[in-house]
């Protein structure tokens, strides 16, 4: 990957260290966030779901992101000892424990809202029902607490807060455009919908990443060309198959 230069979709300190490993790689990245987030366009509802959370009112609670974990942290969610909380993978449980809170599941085949809804039961010793707070991104499906609430559950789903898009430098419009950018990465739905929104469509020449394969097929269905699937939600798969992509198309 020698000279390779990668598009970052995602600053902070994910963004720093894909761009880190990247270089390890011998790639040149450019960190250009497409997407941010916003608060919760009915933050009453949420400061009433976290005031029931840190009265004891609910016995679990999901979260399905990292930015999830930023809410709770600012909004100083108490959470108390005899609530658990499930998170939707490693990268979600990661930044939970770095903020304080502990982790009592997260999925250990699947990391998204499908594979911890289909290890729930097992996890939780098939005790029904439970009331379970399921936090989530005003865009996201509502898969987990409707499956939650299917299976007999007690389930009140709020929305944490909205995803909005960001403009990326002219220049970077221009790189990609212009094939002087050899790989993008997509990180989630919402960004794939901002790559082929501001950058799309991609050229034949530039590999397009996804971290996974509901982001994959999130991509296809808004006509984002996709080249290559990490098998893991993590920043290590992702990097890992463009390293293998890349030398593919070296090789040939």
């Amino acid at each position: 990957m020698t000279g390779w230069r990668v598009l970052v979709p995602r600053g902070g300190p994910w963004g720093d260290r894909v761009a880190a490993s990247l270089r390890s790689q011998g790639a040149s990245p450019k960190v250009a966030p497409m997407i941010n987030f916003a608060p919760t366009d009915d933050a009453a509802a949420l400061e009433a779901a976290l005031a029931k959370l840190a009265a004891g009112g609910f016995d679990w609670v999901t979260v399905t992101s990292a930015t999830t974990v930023d809410v709770l942290s600012s909004h100083q969610a108490v959470v108390p000892a005899a609530t658990k909380i499930a998170a939707v993978g490693e990268t979600t449980a990661a930044a939970l424990t770095a903020a304080g809170y502990p982790v009592a599941l997260v999925p250990a085949e699947d990391n998204s809202a499908r594979g911890l809804l289909e290890e729930w039961t097992a996890a939780t010793d098939g005790a029904i029902p439970l009331r379970v707070l399921a936090l989530r991104s005003a865009i996201a499906k509502p898969l987990l607490s409707v499956g939650l609430a299917r299976i007999g559950h007690h389930v009140e789903a709020v929305v944490a807060y909205r995803t909005v898009g960001v403009p990326v430098e002219e220049t970077v419009v221009a790189d990609v455009a212009e094939g002087r950018v050899q790989a993008v990465l997509v990180t989630s739905g919402s960004v794939a919908e901002q790559v082929q929104k501001q950058l799309g469509p991609i050229p034949d020449g530039t590999l397009v990443v996804c971290i996974g394969p509901q982001t994959a097929k999130d991509a296809r269905a808004i006509g984002l060309r996709v080249d290559a699937i990490a098998d893991e939600r993590t920043a290590e798969s992702l990097i890992e198959v463009l390293v293998r992509a890349a030398q593919a198309r070296s090789a040939g």
